[in-house]
């Protein structure tokens, strides 16, 4: 788990830096691209179907 998340702020620093030398804010969008893929692929590996996934997700409070 500290990897994922070593590997998130690695993306996230090298997004700034690239932003601030190629003068391309959309490289911004690259780290929460990362943690939506992210989210998408844990709700994929939950062992329910995608349909009752997503309702116990929108269920919990």
């Amino acid at each position: 788990m500290m990897a994922i998340l070593i590997a998130f702020w690695i993306l996230a620093i090298a997004a700034i830096a690239g932003m601030l030398k190629w003068k391309k804010p959309i490289l911004l969008a690259a780290p929460f691209a990362a943690m939506g893929l992210y989210v998408a692929v844990q709700i994929i590996l939950v062992p329910l179907p995608l349909w009752e996934t997503i309702q116990m997700i929108m269920g919990m409070r």
